[in-house]
């Protein structure tokens, strides 16, 4: 069977098989070399053959005209290459500040990406950063146009949000208490009775008459 295995395997051409016993490093590098330049060779020629011709000299196409350019050379060109990394960071900070995870946030995109437009701008080079509400024609536009006040909820902390439902829950269930009701009840049948706000009329009105 041994025999009959070694016949079937496929032999190197030009290649001496080695003998019992140990084989010398030299021997054994050589023959290394040898075949892999018998089944590399062709195939780097191959491969060489397959490339195309490279054009020496040619001029590399510099930027288009901003002015005579049509609208896709104008965004490759001079849009694209300034609003894509923009982009990308304006993905991070909304990772940062949960917008995927949450339906409500104070992060405003625009915002962000007028501010990170306005500092990365090469005219800006050494001048320090410039917040969002410091830019001049942001402090003009909201001028002219304010904007209404963010809701308390959006302003909190998540740990002041839970500070505020916990104290709201505890205050519940201390007002339903039997003596808490109670007490509730005589408050009201007081008011109703003394009728406070009615008696405060008659004073002033006493007091504006003299």
């Amino acid at each position: 069977l041994f025999l009959e295995y070694e016949a079937e395997q496929p032999q190197f051409p030009d290649v001496p098989e080695p003998k019992h016993g140990s084989v010398p490093l030299e021997a054994g590098t050589s023959q290394l070399l040898h075949m892999e330049q018998f089944y590399s060779a062709p195939a780097a020629d191959t491969v060489v053959q397959q490339l195309p011709p490279i054009p020496e000299g040619a001029p590399f196409p510099g930027p288009p005209d901003p002015k005579a350019c049509s609208a896709r050379e104008y965004l490759e060109y001079y849009i694209f290459p300034v609003l894509l990394p923009g982009m990308a960071e304006l993905l991070h900070q909304a990772e940062k500040e949960k917008c995927f995870e949450r339906k409500r946030t104070t992060f405003i995109a625009c915002d962000f990406l007028a501010e990170w437009l306005y500092n990365k701008n090469p005219k800006r080079k050494d001048e320090p950063f410039t917040e969002f509400f410091s830019i001049p024609f942001v402090i003009d536009w909201l001028t002219a146009h304010p904007r209404p006040p963010i809701p308390l909820s959006l302003l909190l902390s998540e740990e002041a949000a839970s500070i505020v439902i916990q104290s709201f829950w505890r205050g519940y269930r201390v007002r339903c208490k039997s003596e808490i009701q109670e007490l509730r009840q005589w408050q009201k049948q007081l008011r109703e009775e003394k009728n406070i706000i009615k008696v405060v009329e008659e004073f002033w009105s006493k007091r504006e008459a003299k």
